[in-house]
């Protein structure tokens, strides 16, 4: 079982700085650029919680520089950034003890190529740059909080922000992102889904889910201190504590051909007789709820395709939404303003949705 529960207590401790692997974001990446191989062109793109001693991110879109037309990089880095295995030794001027206590610093990439004339561009590229260009690498005046104004300056700037942030503050950096009308793409928990302040937004189509989701991530880095229970943690061949969870998704609204994918569908009598779910070939209709004039759907594959009328689903179906198939009607409530119930009993939280294909 993944270490869920342990994800859950890092958030409440605020112990929550856990990097992304460097495989999950060439992956997910590619998917956009696949949709729109022009998607990063001529953009300034914002890593805000992504310390360039260790984060992914950062690597990744600086390798990258110039294959996607980057105009600008820029990472910054909090105060006391609690991962301290220095993966990029790019800082070597830096006192010791600032590798326990990270100052706050922030770099900024305008340009990236053959610097030291190895012919090849890579991370040696990167420490070239922090070493003798002047400007590139800074410290910051304050504590680099994302909500600083010198951080919220930098956002202003950005067109793209991209990062995982921390679990603790994702309301809040989501807030933040919005209120500035960016383009982003971050990683969270499938409860985000639920937020009050997240759900209207997908149900407007201004967020959706990216492509990964759950298992399909190789997991997480987490600090030397976290402990590595469960038959989903482990250590690699580079000596990273990896912890794997099965409630991670991509948040964005940058655009991707999945999600315009219709979702294949049966019809409802070839999915009571033919399902793989046991409980649904057991019934002879769906159930209908106490409270709302909508059928229960458990299973997202048992969304029959000749129904007209509402249908509550599973959250984890955003991940195969397609806005052009379903219209997304409410979340988890009835008409009483209570949870959905069946027989006065409440599944787990549904999405309300419609099929806007019925008859075409």
């Amino acid at each position: 079982m993944a270490d869920n529960a342990k994800l859950k207590k890092a958030k409440s401790a605020k112990n929550d700085e856990f990097y992304t692997q460097f495989a999950d974001i060439e992956k997910e990446i590619q998917a956009y650029l696949e949709y729109d191989p022009d998607v990063f062109k001529g953009k300034t793109v914002l890593c805000p919680c992504d310390d360039p001693y260790e984060s992914n991110f950062f690597k990744y879109f600086a390798l990258h520089f110039r294959d996607f037309g980057l105009k600008k990089l820029i990472a910054t880095c909090y105060a006391g950034s609690p991962i301290a295995s220095t993966q990029l030794t790019l800082f070597a001027r830096e006192p010791e003890d600032n590798k326990t206590t990270r100052v706050p610093h922030k770099i900024e990439i305008i340009e990236f190529k053959d610097y030291n004339e190895d012919t090849a561009t890579d991370l040696r590229d990167i420490e070239w740059i922090m070493a003798n260009i002047e400007g590139a690498l800074t410290r910051l005046e304050g504590d680099g909080d994302f909500r600083s104004e010198e951080v919220k300056a930098l956002r202003d700037e950005a067109d793209v922000i991209v990062t995982n942030p921390p679990f603790s503050l994702f309301r809040e950096f989501m807030a933040w992102i919005m209120e500035a009308n960016k383009q982003f793409l971050v990683i969270g928990n499938m409860n985000a889904i639920t937020y009050k302040e997240i759900f209207p937004l997908i149900k407007e189509n201004k967020m959706w889910l990216g492509l990964a989701f759950g298992r399909s991530f190789q997991g997480f880095i987490v600090p030397k201190n976290y402990p590595l229970n469960g038959s989903e943690a482990r250590i690699d061949d580079d000596g990273n504590r990896i912890v794997s969870t099965n409630s991670t998704i991509w948040l964005t609204n940058l655009d991707h051909g999945r999600r315009h994918e219709p979702l294949p569908l049966m019809t409802m009598k070839d999915v009571l007789q033919a399902s793989k779910h046991k409980e649904i070939r057991e019934k002879s209709s769906f159930d209908k709820y106490d409270n709302y004039d909508a059928i229960e759907i458990p299973f997202t594959d048992a969304i029959p395709s000749d129904y007209n009328g509402v249908m509550g689903v599973p959250i984890s179906f955003l991940h195969k939404y397609c806005p052009e198939q379903f219209e997304i009607i409410k979340f988890r409530k009835g008409n009483d303003d209570k949870d959905l119930s069946v027989g006065g009993k409440c599944p787990y939280f549904r999405i309300l949705i419609k099929n806007k294909m019925y008859g075409k």
